[in-house]
């Protein structure tokens, strides 16, 4: 081939790419479910979830109380129950009955029971024991509860210990009560906040199911009104066409994500002061392959949407499973080998891998080479699926106006 012929195939390559990319720009600003799933929801939902989760922990946990001792050191465990800033004891019951009715009707989370032997058993140098009844339908609310109980009753054992050793000096005291002090540092989170836990994952999840909803949208929109018979002039070959449509579409998507994935992974974490450890060019060097990756995974998903509604109701259908499925919110280590199989087919699972490592955990792009590479394999395969899914639809297209002539 000349280079003559050369120039002129890339020439109509730029011109066929940047027709395509204006129309699918109109198409996307004439429409209201793209601009919805494009524009409204990677705005508005950051900022709603984030100001949910905002508190990062759960306070003043509402607990009953149930007090059979009715003792100095029973009415000294309550009072520094309540003090703590994680439990508000809300009532005082007589039995367990009435503090289980205030559980089930949500007056109280967490029930304390302290036998009638409490203080005696502790006069007597015998072990007591103080039972703790938490409503498990919400981890957090039972952490609280639990926590705050058992972290009172070991400072209850200290000063007890104290008293009991009779040591002359505070040292010996100390020693006497923590003869292994442990300094346990939060890592990633120093917070040990719900919201810096959770939400960078779903933050790059956005990215993708977004994405992906606004191009089945636009794809469905395309296959009913059969507008996919003229993405490529009848006088282009198949294979340069297919490149040049999926090509342009591509850029036109990516235009838009890429002011939309800066708001979600650069100015919400630093609006809601989430951990933002990443270096820009190692973010960038992420950012890149994953909206791509996820652009041509949403553009492949769209052979399966022959209707407008059809994308939502798959995508809402997997919302979840592909949280789980990134090892957030469960270990990666204990997810069945099948599943993980099946979450590598997803570009999320890497992206939100990657992301959390660089922006949480203040890594850098050779810690997360691994999910930077399978990101980019990603961005080739469903390249070249998503053309020849465009392929079989324009075929499809012009059959049907064959047919229909």
């Amino acid at each position: 081939m000349k280079i003559e012929d050369i120039l002129t195939t890339i020439k109509e390559g730029c011109r066929d790419a940047a027709r395509i990319w204006r129309d699918e720009m109109r198409q996307i600003f004439k429409d209201e479910g793209v601009i919805i799933f494009f524009f409204v929801v990677p705005l508005i939902y950051p900022l709603l979830y984030s100001w949910i989760y905002n508190n990062e922990v759960v306070r003043e946990v509402p607990v009953v109380v149930v007090d059979n001792s009715h003792s100095q050191l029973s009415r000294k465990f309550i009072r520094m129950c309540n003090a703590s800033p994680d439990v508000k004891v809300v009532a005082y019951v007589d039995d367990m009955d009435e503090g289980k009715m205030l559980i089930g009707r949500n007056v109280a989370r967490a029930l304390y029971y302290i036998p009638s032997d409490f203080q005696t058993r502790i006069y007597r140098m015998q072990q007591a024991t103080i039972s703790v009844y938490c409503d498990m339908s919400l981890v957090l609310t039972y952490k609280a509860a639990y926590q705050t109980a058992l972290m009172v009753s070991q400072e209850m054992n200290s000063e007890i210990q104290i008293q009991l050793a009779g040591k002359y000096t505070k040292r010996e005291e100390q020693i006497q009560a923590k003869p292994l002090e442990a300094d346990g540092q939060a890592l990633f989170s120093p917070a040990g906040g719900y919201g810096s836990f959770v939400l960078p994952a779903v933050l790059m999840l956005i990215i993708q199911q977004t994405l992906v909803l606004g191009i089945g949208l636009s794809a469905g929109t395309a296959r009913e009104s059969n507008r996919f018979q003229n993405l490529v002039p009848p006088d282009r070959r198949y294979y340069h066409g297919m490149f040049r449509v999926v090509f342009g579409k591509a850029m036109c998507y990516l235009m838009i994500y890429i002011l939309m994935g800066a708001w979600l992974t650069i100015i919400v974490p630093r609006l809601f002061h989430f951990p933002c450890l990443a270096h820009w060019q190692d973010l960038l060097a992420i950012m890149l392959p994953y909206t791509l990756a996820c652009i041509f995974f949403g553009m492949t998903v769209s052979c399966l949407v022959r209707y407008r509604e059809n994308v939502m109701l798959i995508m809402v259908f997997v919302s979840v499973p592909l949280l789980f499925l990134t090892g957030v919110s469960w270990p990666q280590t204990e997810i069945p080998g099948f599943w993980q199989g099946v979450s590598s087919l997803f570009p999320s699972t890497f992206g939100v891998r990657a992301y959390i490592r660089l922006n949480s955990m203040g890594g850098t792009l050779s810690d997360v080479l691994t999910e930077y590479r399978i990101l980019w394999c990603h961005v080739v395969v469903y390249f070249i699926v998503a053309c020849l899914v465009y392929r079989h639809h324009v075929n499809l297209a012009r059959q049907h106006a064959a047919e229909a002539e």
